[in-house]
């Protein structure tokens, strides 16, 4: 009796993070209450969309991701710029092991950001600008909320990266930002400028003159940065909390002649939001075979020059519904240290089903079927199915080569040449001389 209360204990331990852990539970972390309200419009774009809020203090001594080793939440969101030390036992490390275990994190910074938001951003390679540098655009700038420094700068959407899962449908309305620029790692092949700002941008602080060249200038100013992992989790950073605001969601802009009534902001939050939390840009690989031309089972061994079918199902995630994804740039490799085959997969049907034909090189030993697909803003699809080729058993040699045929007619011609020359060696005498 003793032990099946302890196997159910076990097994009870086991199951109830499964229920309690929804893959839409959010933990916010503010500044102050007041950015519940100035970004009501934010937060209630995601309720509506399914996300449980959890809203708690940055600097609040029980703060914690993690209870008794099992994650709380999916998805983090840090709306907490000046805090100069997270509370409980919460810290960019902690984050980034977070992230390693696959959450997905949202961060605003701001001109006025401290060590807390700044040493996390360089745990991804990211790097906000000195403290009390704004964005200062004095070309594309909001006259209607601009306070007459050109901080309030007007990104088009032009300068948005061209990848539609990360931004969506395209953006038609002037972008508003106000706040510090990015500056990106550039050893870092996964960091990402979603959002650039116009040429005659650049970085500094409004109340002192330029003395110094600026940190970032042009099309080097980073207002928006994604970056993807390689176990496929997600972070989003920019340098302004406003962007998010009720203020720049509603506020009008007036850009190169045009009145636009409300900013391209809440447009372009939705398609991040989906994006970094994956409601977007999701991509699953299932239903991986290989065979024989003519077969339908997989061999023990592949024997060379056969020729191998390869399949696949490619699948994305379309309004949370797996539908079969279109792609005409997916390759399969065959591998042994190098690939010997490179080929393109074809859709053969609309479930997302992905084919390929080849005929296995006349090379033996350990190979791999592999599938390495790395597209800006989709997840990184990784599939390796290890197979051995051999050499033909002696059984399955041809008996005459035909490339061996003058060896052959040779071979035959000595041995029809050596009866000849025996038999007359043989039945020829010399005439004796005569006395």
């Amino acid at each position: 009796m003793k032990t099946a209360v302890k196997l159910g204990l076990i097994v009870l331990s086991v199951l109830v993070p499964v229920y309690t852990q929804s893959s839409k539970d959010t933990l916010v972390l503010l500044d102050n209450l007041v950015i519940k309200d100035t970004h009501s419009r934010f937060f209630k774009n995601l309720q509506d969309s399914g996300y449980k809020l959890s809203f708690k203090m940055s600097d609040e001594a029980g703060l914690s991701l993690k209870k008794y080793g099992v994650w709380q939440y999916q998805h983090l969101i840090i709306f907490a710029p000046g805090t100069d030390e997270f509370g409980g036992d919460l810290s960019p490390e902690t984050i980034a092991e977070f992230v390693d275990n696959g959450g997905n994190v949202l961060v605003s910074g701001s001109p006025g950001a401290g060590d807390a938001v700044r040493d996390l951003a360089a745990e991804f390679g990211l790097e906000l600008d000195d403290p009390g540098s704004y964005v200062i655009d004095h070309i594309n700038f909001s006259p209607t909320i601009d306070s007459g420094k050109h901080t309030s700068v007007i990104a088009d959407p032009k300068n948005l990266i061209d990848a539609k899962p990360i931004v969506g449908t395209k953006i038609s309305a002037p972008l508003l930002y106000e706040g510090s620029s990015l500056l990106l790692d550039p050893n870092n092949p996964l960091v990402l400028g979603i959002l650039r700002a116009s040429s005659s941008a650049y970085s500094y602080n409004p109340n002192k003159p330029v003395t110094d060249y600026p940190h970032t200038v042009g099309r080097n100013t980073v207002l928006i940065a994604g970056l993807q992992a390689r176990n496929n989790a997600r972070i989003v950073f920019t340098g302004s909390l406003e962007y998010f605001s009720d203020k720049l969601f509603t506020a009008p802009v007036q850009h190169k002649g045009k009145t636009v009534d409300k900013s391209g902001n809440e447009d372009l939050s939705k398609s991040i939001v989906q994006w970094v939390f994956k409601e977007q840009g999701v991509l699953r690989l299932s239903n991986v075979s290989h065979y024989k031309a003519g077969e339908k089972n997989p061999p023990s061994a592949y024997t060379i020059t056969e020729d191998v079918v390869y399949s696949v199902v490619i699948e994305e995630l379309v309004n949370g519904v797996w539908k079969g994804y279109t792609g005409t740039d997916i390759q399969l490799e065959f591998v042994r240290i190098d690939p010997f085959v490179r080929t393109y997969l074809k859709k053969v049907d609309g479930t997302g089903k992905y084919e390929a034909k080849f005929k296995i090189p006349d090379v033996y030993g350990v190979f791999q079927f592999k599938v390495e697909y790395q597209r800006k803003g989709y997840t990184f699809l990784n599939s390796a199915t290890q197979v051995s080729v051999r050499p033909l058993q002696h059984t399955q040699y041809e008996r005459f080569i035909p490339s061996a045929y003058p060896y052959y007619a040779s071979a035959f011609s000595m041995m029809f040449g050596v009866a000849i020359f025996s038999c007359v060696f043989l039945h020829f005498r010399d005439k004796t001389k005569s006395e």
